[in-house]
């Protein structure tokens, strides 16, 4: 008798949740297997932490120091921003502070580029 599998997918679409569940733990008895999802595999050279880790795609801009030029700081903050000009000097005033939350790679570098090149000491986090 040969495998039918539009036939099985048709079984498995009118299945509840409970009964998805039960299939799935008999499969893994059955044959020794587990549903779970697998890690990545390391890159060459990698240590075994950099197999379980993801890499990271949004990164938060942190003003440590506002160094010695604070107006041109705040003129920064603003322009990554957008805030007004005492939102921005209270932050400014106030680090360290996040300046950006969870934003691209390519944007968060931009904006500790800028603000490193204003005088302030920030790192991404």
């Amino acid at each position: 008798m040969a495998f039918d599998k539009d036939a099985f997918l048709t079984a498995l679409d009118s299945m509840t949740v409970l009964e998805l569940n039960d299939l799935v733990k008999a499969i893994e008895e059955k044959f020794g297997v587990s549903a779970a999802a697998m890690a990545a595999p390391a890159a060459a050279g990698a240590g075994a932490g950099a197999a379980a880790a993801e890499e990271k795609t949004e990164f938060n801009v942190v003003l440590a120091d506002a160094g010695a030029n604070k107006v041109a700081v705040i003129k920064a903050v603003r322009e990554i921003t957008g805030l007004g000009l005492k939102e921005a000097k209270d932050l400014v005033d106030g680090a360290p502070k996040v300046v950006k939350e969870a934003a691209p790679k390519a944007d968060a570098e931009a904006a500790v580029k800028k603000l490193t090149e204003a005088g302030a000491k920030a790192e991404l986090k």
